[in-house]
């Protein structure tokens, strides 16, 4: 088990819940896919996955452990969890923030104490991986939006987590873009990384996950089943304005 959550909801302050009475558990090596409208919680969810974000009610436990903002705020539990939870934001120019490529792969490594040595070794080798080494000594922000993207992942990965989440991934990428991502992303999951992935393209789902959970426009889970059932499904999607 990674995840389990039980009646989780989340409102901020004087507003309305964005996430109402949840109950679903993620499994180790699985690839699932977060499926709803924009605005249904989606996002709010993976940053409560990330550690980003606490639930305002019901509980969330992660590993077999309850998470919570008290336990996030102890070093030791939150730079565990840290390494083995990577999220990738939809947008990128919220992930990248050093001077050059080079120094944002290297980022992460130097806050874990990973040697110089090291350091230029993973580089190298993601980079050869990710086909981005004419990339290292550009300016992230001076990047195409696929281009950013794979430095977002490639930054990720380098820290080797066992779960993948990834808030709309294809979003605004060009068609090669977005081929090349599904296929890293199968080869990862291949591997063993846990996936979890938020979309609305139904277009992809199917290519990046196998199990979906569905959310309606008023932030609660309709359905959870085998991606190609959950799409056969057509009067539900047409309900929650998926299609």
């Amino acid at each position: 088990m990674i995840f389990k959550v039980e009646n989780l909801e989340f409102s901020y302050p004087d507003s309305d819940k964005i996430l109402d009475n949840l109950n679903f558990t993620v499994y180790a090596g699985e690839a699932l896919s977060i499926l709803g409208a924009n605005g249904c919680g989606k996002s709010t969810l993976l940053k409560i996955f990330s550690g980003l974000l606490s639930p305002t009610a019901g509980s969330f436990s992660a590993f077999g452990e309850i998470v919570s903002a008290q336990m996030l705020q102890r070093d030791e539990f939150a730079m565990s969890y840290h390494r083995q939870i990577g999220f990738i934001f939809q947008d990128s120019d919220v992930q990248l923030f050093c001077n050059s490529v080079t120094e944002e792969l290297a980022f992460g490594l130097l806050q874990l104490d990973y040697s110089t040595d090291e350091i230029k070794q993973r580089i190298a080798e993601i980079a050869k991986l990710l086909n981005i080494e004419h990339l290292l000594n550009k300016t992230p922000y001076k990047l195409s939006g696929g281009e950013k993207k794979k430095v977002a992942i490639a930054a990720v990965l380098l820290l080797n987590p066992s779960v993948l989440i990834l808030d709309e991934p294809t979003n605004a990428l060009d068609p090669k873009t977005q081929h090349w991502l599904v296929a890293l992303l199968q080869q990862l999951n291949q591997a063993g990384k846990t996936l979890i992935i938020t979309t609305h393209n139904l277009n992809l789902v199917s290519e990046l996950s196998t199990r979906g959970i569905l959310f309606n426009e008023q932030h609660q889970i309709v359905a959870d089943a085998p991606i190609e059932q959950l799409l056969q499904q057509q009067d539900l999607l047409r309900q929650v304005n998926l299609i």
